[in-house]
């Protein structure tokens, strides 16, 4: 029996039903374990307000390396890049939609001094670059809680990751898909991470669940993250793509008032996804990059949706 780890969010657990579902088909016979972590319990504060690290990921890390669970399986985008000793991503499965959406309104359309609910930091700093016009206020909770608050008029617009509204069957809330070049997506944003114990039976079972592509793409952008201080919560974001044998590599630092950005693209061969990745932030941190996030450089990044 294959014990999988996962938060208890209406998210997590549809990523953990779609890899048990997948391991189930291959033979395997799993049962899901719900782990509460630090950012579950703490509901009421802003993400970039915590500064701590894993906060959606070090109760269920701990869980196994105690054996207590064979895999978790995690948002990409809440693993830091430096993962405890022992552990390792033993599968990355194809990628959703890696984009931010807007819901409520298209970003075009809102007025000046409509209000906007997000989470995090990143996409604070975003919205502020390009709409200084708006307000950006904090929004908690699940994905089903913000589009609640949404609907009770709190928001004008909230800002959501594309793959989870998908994985939840609320693509028709989508008003606008916003492109990386408008909003660059967090770390990692759509991928899952199976994660396991370096050897054993969570690790060798993952192993077919291992999508290639987005594995190049998520080292690539990681690689990015890693360079600038990993898993920290500050305003920043990496997308990468593949076309052919050619990777295509993206970051971006945002000032977190939105005053001044910085952007780094580089292009190269697609199977040095982490030299291409370290060549962006290395590209970023000459150009500014750790003088503009300064004292953001602590705790983790955004949350799961």
């Amino acid at each position: 029996m294959l014990v999988i780890g996962s938060r208890g969010s209406q998210l997590a657990l549809w990523q953990a039903q779609y890899v048990q579902r997948r391991l189930e088909a291959r033979g395997y016979e799993c049962r899901i374990e719900i782990i509460q972590t630090t950012g579950d319990r703490i509901v009421d504060v802003p993400l970039g307000n915590i500064g701590t690290k894993g906060l959606f990921t070090k109760e269920i890390e701990d869980a196994l390396l105690e054996g207590r669970i064979h895999l978790a399986v995690h948002s990409l985008k809440d693993l830091p890049t430096e993962l405890p000793k022992g552990l390792t991503i033993a599968a990355t499965p194809e990628r959703e939609h890696p984009n931010d959406v807007m819901v409520g309104k298209p970003l075009r359309e809102l007025g000046a001094g409509s209000c906007i609910g997000t989470s995090s930091l990143r996409r604070t700093a975003q919205l502020r670059r390009y709409r200084p016009d708006l307000i950006v206020e904090s929004i908690r909770g699940n994905i089903d809680t913000r589009l609640r608050k949404l609907d009770e008029g709190r928001y004008d617009a909230i800002v959501l990751a594309a793959a989870g509204l998908r994985r939840l069957g609320w693509k028709d809330r989508i008003a606008e898909v916003l492109e990386p070049e408008v909003m660059c997506p967090a770390v990692g944003q759509g991928a899952l991470a199976i994660e396991s114990r370096l050897e054993g039976p969570g690790f060798e079972a993952c192993a077919v669940l291992d999508h290639p592509w987005t594995r190049l793409c998520t080292t690539a952008e990681r690689a990015v993250l890693a360079s600038l201080g990993g898993g920290c919560q500050i305003p920043m974001g990496s997308f990468a793509s593949i076309s052919g044998s050619e990777m295509q590599v993206m970051g971006v630092v945002i000032a977190p008032d939105g005053s001044s950005l910085i952007r780094e693209q580089v292009e190269g061969d697609c199977t040095q996804p982490t030299r291409l990745g370290r060549k962006v932030g290395e590209g970023l941190i000459q150009r500014g990059a750790l003088q503009m996030i300064g004292p953001a450089i602590s705790g983790q990044r955004d949350s799961e949706v």
